[in-house]
Order: structure tokens, then sequence, then C-alpha cells
């Protein structure tokens, strides 16, 4: 089985417990205008690499990621556009005793039942998600991302059904995902899932925006700075209640 890789970062700190082996999938759907990886959209892009090559290169690396009890995260791109990769990359590494964890956006997720049989397969194999709520307000968000939220919350409630851990992230862009009443309702939101078990505010940064310009492209956030600590600190307060 092969997937389609963007890159790979061997020591991720930030992408779940522990140290971990870092999978960027190519391909996605969203087309979020903070994106720091936009050459990860193109779904024919990246270098394809097999399920044994990487397994093989993960178990050079698990001595000290287990001695931080971290593991593998697969990132993207969005990974649940290569189910089935993921699947199998997954069922390897649980043989292997390693923990597994996906970092999505839900941007492909899918009431079908032919996706669904493969969520639920992949679900046996996975630790933990990391899901990205981009923003509570449909519209808002198909300004932000392309794209509407409506099954993005649902991937969300169906993952608080079948009780997968989860890590909620949300980036907090200045004048357009930090909103106060935004927030409140993102944690409103939030408050009904079962199985979350962190939130991460992630303040927008401009580090992806020279990729912008090496495609060619316009970047839509010229000219917006990261959030200062002050509203940092305040959309922590809001979207971490639950935790109190």
């Amino acid at each position: 089985m092969n997937g389609r890789i963007h890159s790979i970062e061997t020591s991720g700190m930030v992408d779940g417990p522990g140290i971990r082996y870092v999978i960027f999938t190519q391909g996605c759907l969203l087309r979020c205008q903070y994106c720091h990886n936009p050459d990860s959209w193109d779904r024919e892009g990246g270098e394809i690499r097999s399920v044994s090559s990487l397994v093989t290169d993960i178990k050079k690396y698990w001595p000290y990621m287990k001695h931080s009890n971290g593991g593998v995260t697969v990132s993207g791109g969005e990974p649940l556009l290569q189910i089935d990769f993921l699947i199998e990359l997954f069922k390897q590494l649980k043989e292997n005793g390693i923990h597994t964890t996906i970092d999505s956006s839900g941007g492909c997720f899918s009431s079908h039942q032919a996706f669904q049989d493969k969520l639920d397969e992949l679900l046996q194999y996975t630790d933990l998600v990391l899901l990205d709520l981009k923003h509570i307000d449909d519209k808002k968000h198909k300004h932000l991302t392309g794209m509407t939220n409506k099954h993005i919350l649902e991937f969300a409630k169906t993952l608080s059904n079948k009780n997968v851990p989860v890590w909620i992230r949300h980036v907090l862009v200045p004048g357009i995902s930090d909103d106060t009443e935004d927030l409140k309702q993102l944690s409103s939101f939030i408050n009904t899932l079962e199985n979350v078990k962190k939130v991460e505010v992630l303040p927008y940064h401009k580090m992806g925006v020279y990729k912008w310009k090496e495609l060619g492209l316009s970047y839509p956030l010229e000219g917006v700075e990261p959030p200062d600590d002050a509203k940092t600190a305040e959309a922590k307060r809001i979207l971490q209640l639950q935790n109190t």
C-alpha cells in the first residue's frame, strides 16, 4: 500500500503527546487563508511512499519516542483523503505497539456508508484525533476555508459518539476567528462532545507566507499580524471552560 507524502518530521513536539514522527500527507480539500503548507493542496503531488518503507523508518526512532510516550502523527494536507493508506499504516504501527494520532480538519468526512465503514476500521487502530475546528460560524468558515463546516461538525459528533479521544485545535486569527461571541459558540459546541481531552488555541503565525509567494499565490491575510498575548489568553479562557 502506497501513499502520497508531502514531508516528514522525525522529532515533532507539538502534534500530540511526547516526541512524534510526523507524516504530512499530500492533498487537501480546504483552502484555508492562513495555510502554511499550500504546496500540500495538490492531490497529485508529493512523494509516493510505501507503508512498509515508512514503518521501517519509524522503527529507527521508536526508542526515544517511546521514552517520551510519543508515537506517530499523520497530518497534512488532509490524511483522511488517503484513508486506505492510513488503515494499513496504523494497523502495522499498532502491531508494533506504537501510539497513533490523526491530525485532521475533517474536510472530507462523509456520511456515505463506504466511507463510514472505512472510518470505523481506521478508528480501531487510532489512539487520538487532533481535530481542527476552524470556525463555528458556517458563513465565516466558508469565507476562511472555501468550504462549509456542517460535515466537519458532524465528524466531531461522530468521534464523540464513538468515544474516540480528541484534542480540539483552533487557530486564532485576529479579525477572523477571534470574535468573542464566535468563541463562546464554539465553546458551547465543544461542551456537547463527550470525548474532548484537551483544547488548544494556536495563535496565527506568518511562517508559511513565503510558500504562497514561491507558488505565485496572493496571500489573503497580507497585513494581518499574530494575536497579542492578551487576546490569546482570553480565547484560551473561553474555549477551555469545559475543562473547569
